[in-house]
């Protein structure tokens, strides 16, 4: 319900321009939104307790008088007084209930045992990703850029209402998107795009390359999902009909896809 395997979306904002995206998060339905809102708010919940244990231990100090803190927070959000705010906060956390049934149960453990059982927990549900998008944008006579992310809570939204795959936009759900390459090739690089096919373990996977002019290596496309063959073969149609449609001069290094899948087989 949370993640689906990888499918395509296809945007055309004009004749010369088209982005393809493919990612592993289903479009957001009803049952989905209360889904990933429940689980963000837990989430939340295991940093606060995280974080609130940590400040219990190493750094609330008890003889130490409480600063004077203005009539709410608001008044230290807008002084924009961040670390007084940080402060506030912990201590009307680690004074709450809460944070004393934390500190009463986190006291049988040792400093070092607790700081990196917190700093785990804290990695874990800041750093933990539930999907994976990633994109290729052509642009006619500009060239292709290509960029992988990943989100905690963020969907493309299909356009339904005539059953295409037309992109509509992204929804952000809190830690939304976090970008984590992306490169453009202008398009006196590119010698060719092509479909490739490799060996993983006993079968065989089609992905798509970049030929780059004056480097060794191909740019591979779609480089941690690797979707499917019928994903492949949609994606390296529109990227060569964008890039070269009208164009006599360009010559293709493979031929004919039959011909450009026999080409470059390699072990993975």
């Amino acid at each position: 319900m949370l993640t689906t395997a990888p499918h395509l979306y296809l945007r055309r904002p004009s004749p010369t321009t088209a982005e393809f995206t493919v990612t592993t998060c289903p479009p957001l339905t009803l049952p989905l939104r209360l889904c990933l809102l429940a689980i963000s708010l837990l989430r939340v919940a295991i940093f606060t307790a995280a974080t609130t244990t940590i400040y219990s231990r190493f750094f609330h100090d008890p003889s130490r008088p409480p600063p004077p803190i203005p009539i709410s927070l608001l008044d230290l959000l807008y002084q924009g007084d961040i670390l007084l705010l940080a402060s506030h906060l912990l201590q009307t956390l680690h004074s709450s209930p809460p944070g004393q049934f934390l500190t009463s149960t986190t006291a049988p453990l040792s400093n070092s045992a607790l700081a990196v059982i917190a700093s785990v927990i804290t990695y874990f549900t800041l750093c933990t990703q539930l999907h994976t998008t990633e994109s290729l944008l052509v642009l006619r006579g500009l060239g292709i850029q290509t960029s992988t992310s990943s989100s905690s809570f963020s969907s493309p939204i299909p356009n339904t209402s005539d059953g295409s795959n037309r992109w509509r936009g992204w929804k952000w759900w809190f830690w939304g998107t976090t970008p984590t390459k992306t490169r453009f090739i202008p398009t006196e690089k590119i010698r060719d795009v092509l479909i490739n096919e490799a060996f993983r373990g006993f079968e065989v996977r089609y992905y798509l390359i970049v030929i780059v002019e004056g480097e060794e290596d191909v740019v591979v496309v779609f480089p941690k999902l690797l979707p499917g063959r019928r994903i492949v073969e949609e994606v390296w149609r529109g990227v060569r009909g964008c890039l070269y449609e009208g164009d006599p001069n360009h010559q293709s290094l493979g031929g004919s896809w039959g011909q450009t899948a026999t080409l470059g087989r390699k072990d993975s």
